[in-house]
């Protein structure tokens, strides 16, 4: 992979069921098994990643035409267990609440709503893309993480 292509963050045990995610660039947000604090849960973190891939493609898209007067998404699913699939989330729903101003730019900018979702979804946010392609995920452990 070149240096383009290449993603990742590191996370950090701070306690137990406690961690701190951070990027290249120096940002950092906790993480948590939920329920005891704050802290985003990693199913969380996904839902966030889905609906934040998908509103920054639409917002560049729309607020070209006009600046909304309200934008806001809500993420939401079903986490499930079962013998066949494991734990896992289903009927993922991403829902926009877009408004615009009235006027010209306002109405380019609703026009072009619905083929801005359509685009995000076929084929711009990469997390939702690879969710739904069903991409594998490797775990693998460090050489040398261990203490003999």
């Amino acid at each position: 992979m070149s240096e383009d292509t290449f993603r990742s963050v590191e996370i950090e045990r701070t306690s137990v069921g406690k961690y701190v995610v951070r990027n290249a660039r120096g940002g950092s947000m906790s993480m948590g098994t939920g329920g005891q604090d704050a802290s985003f849960t990693p199913v969380e973190l996904l839902l966030a990643a889905i609906g934040g891939c998908t509103a920054i493609d639409v917002d560049h898209i729309t607020s070209r035409r006009a600046e909304p007067t309200q934008f806001s998404v809500e993420v939401s699913g079903d986490k499930i267990r079962d013998e066949a699939g494991g734990n896992r989330m289903q009927n993922l729903k991403v829902e926009f609440t877009v408004t615009f101003p009235e006027g010209a730019d306002g109405d380019m900018a609703r026009e072009a709503l619905p083929r801005s979702l359509q685009q995000s979804h076929d084929r711009l946010c990469t997390v939702s893309r690879t969710v739904e392609l069903g991409t594998p995920v490797s775990i693998v452990e460090a050489a040398g993480s261990t203490e003999d």
